[in-house]
């Protein structure tokens, strides 16, 4: 079964399953696919993470496809560039591209396809052409006059023709053909499956990729800002990064363990969430109901802030082992009341005290946009989001896996790729001695989190969402409706989503709403009405606009595998047989 963000993938996916690939492969083949059919919300520049199991071992491990900061990016350079935040497009956001290592990393460790095999699908929709969706061309015109009058490459490759593309015309992309076509010719001498997958890496990491990245980056370019700027990233902080494995960081809730990324993502927020709710009754955990639906915002108020307060990569030791405890999730529960908190209350666990972020207040105008991964430039602001790619294959192999980064939006296309780089940086701060810091060499902390499912130590699901600070709130639901509620997992996925915006944005320019809620209106005028009188700051959304889950899943007993994916925007997919 797979299940992915755009029907292209699912198909690509479900297409390696029957010819005999493993879920591995499937993953891989689609990851390069949505590089192409969903440029706006990711790309070969940016990033990724997955969690994932084994037939053979059942232990979840992490898939860490997130690059670091190059050496350049400094606090001290990009003060006295004028910044007092990181830009949210441009090539000073660019950490070093990781999502094509990880995907390849995968592939040799755990896929059997041969690398020419898993790419022929997307050269294929490159080179030959795909009808490319609303939204893309969408996307583009928010950022046409940014692209017209700076970034005049990314208006040669989205607006051939002087516009952006319409629904359903065909886009073709053979800059990004050609360079899919190179790595592939870099391991033709390698003598085996692996050599050439390795060969591939190191072309894209110290070959030709590396090299015309570093160089166009050098010239000065409009970023978010309004200011132009030569970015930093240059070919030996390519070649210094390498994707690995890491063990997963897992919970207990309900009978069920929830496998996450570390605290370098922010996937222990899921975790905190459901541990925080864990002490109360079923009754109480009904997201549909106002009672339930305050619970859910309240806790990941709290999750939240300890998020912003002490997650990055310099997390403090032992940390995060208290944030996860039992003792620590009952105390953050009775913070907790009848009414909505209106404040920034991160914890301090063991004593530490904690990074207190600055809290700009959202505008009125934008208070509703929490629904992505924003990048605002020019005078328009456009949302370059994210997308995921669930698989799960008849030996019980699964996976789950975010891709996200280098939409066409975050910085000027490198002409000789085809692709730019992502802008992953803005989620750091420009302060000194926050875990998440602005550091050379150290990751930045990523929103991407997608989730496993484990039951009596064997897995049984596989889920995650594009959204931003949205992904484990939306995920938060769909564990509460399956998980206590009893819902189906396509029942979940359709259930009225909600999210609060009451935390520090982790992109820029940052911004937060003391109290805010955003709701799909199907969550109905009673509950809403009652979430206000609580004192949340309720934003209606529309009746199908919030949540982008999906979903694949396995039960040990029958080996029955099964599928879901969002039907919002009528984009994703889910398929299998």
């Amino acid at each position: 079964m797979s299940a992915t963000t755009h029907w292209l993938a699912t198909a690509t996916a479900q297409s390696v399953l029957e010819r005999g690939g493993n879920a591995f492969d499937a993953a891989t083949a689609a990851g390069f696919v949505l590089h192409v059919v969903e440029p706006h919300l990711n790309g070969p520049g940016g990033d990724l993470t997955g969690v994932f199991a084994t037939a053979t071992d059942p232990t979840p491990q992490v898939l860490m496809g997130q690059g670091p900061a190059p050496a350049g990016a400094t606090i001290a350079h990009y003060r006295g560039e004028g910044l007092d935040l990181v830009p949210g497009a441009g090539g000073l956001a660019a950490a070093v591209p990781g999502s094509v290592d990880a995907w390849l990393l995968l592939l040799a460790e755990h896929g059997t396809w041969e690398l020419a095999d898993v790419l022929a699908y997307a050269i294929g929709y490159a080179r030959d052409g795909h009808p490319v969706v609303g939204r893309v061309g969408t996307t583009i015109e928010t950022v046409a006059q940014l692209f017209t009058e700076h970034w005049t490459t990314s208006a040669q490759l989205w607006m051939p023709n002087g516009r952006p593309p319409r629904a359903g015309e065909i886009i073709r992309l053979p800059a990004y053909a050609r360079t899919l076509e190179r790595l592939l010719e870099a391991g033709s001498g390698a003598g085996d499956r692996i050599g050439r997958i390795e060969a591939a890496r190191r072309e894209f990491k110290e070959g030709f990729v590396a090299r015309e990245a570093a160089e166009f980056l050098r010239t000065p370019h409009r970023h978010s800002s309004g200011t132009d700027h030569a970015a930093v990233i240059e070919v030996a902080d390519f070649a210094a990064f390498s994707a690995s494995f890491e063990p997963a960081v897992t919970a207990e809730f309900r009978g069920t363990t929830i496998a996450k990324t570390g605290p370098w993502g922010q996937g222990p927020v899921l975790l905190q969430a459901l541990m925080i709710l864990d002490g109360l009754p079923d009754e109480a955990l009904d997201p549909s109901t106002a009672e339930g639906a305050h619970h859910v915002l309240e806790a990941l108020k709290l999750a939240l802030a300890d998020r912003d307060a002490h997650y990055g990569e310099a997390i403090a030791d032992g940390v995060l082992d208290v944030l996860l405890s039992p003792e620590y999730a009952r105390e953050r529960r009775e913070l907790i009341g009848k009414e909505a908190s209106l404040e920034f209350r991160p914890g301090r666990p063991g004593g530490r005290e904690p990074f207190l972020p600055p809290l700009v207040i959202e505008s009125e105008e934008g208070a509703a946009a929490g629904v992505g991964e924003p990048t605002v430039v020019l005078s328009g602001e456009t949302r370059g989001d994210t997308c995921h790619v669930d698989v799960v294959d008849r030996w019980g192999n699964i996976v789950a896996v975010t891709p996200s980064g280098g939409w066409l939006q975050s910085s000027p296309t490198i002409p000789e790729l085809g692709f730019c780089l992502g802008s992953r940086l803005q989620m750091t701060w420009l302060e000194e001695g926050a875990p998440s810091s602005l550091t050379p060499g150290e990751r930045p902390r990523t929103t991407l989190t997608p989730t496993l499912l484990l039951r009596d130590g064997k897995p049984v699901g596989a889920l995650g969402s594009p959204g931003g600070d949205q992904q484990d709130q939306w995920q938060l639901l769909y564990l509460l409706r399956t998980l206590v509620g009893g819902y189906s997992s396509q029942e979940a996925i359709d259930a009225p989503a909600l999210h609060t915006t009451s935390m520090p944005g982790s992109f820029w320019p940052r911004t937060w709403t003391p109290g805010g809620a955003v709701v799909e209106d199907r969550l109905g005028d009673d509950v809403i009405t009652e979430l206000e009188r609580r004192g949340h700051r309720v934003t209606r959304a529309g009746d199908w606009e919030l949540g982008r889950l999906s979903s694949v899943g396995r039960d040990p007993g029958t080996g029955l595998l099964s599928a879901a994916a969002n039907p919002r925007g009528a984009q994703g997919y889910a398929a299998g047989r």
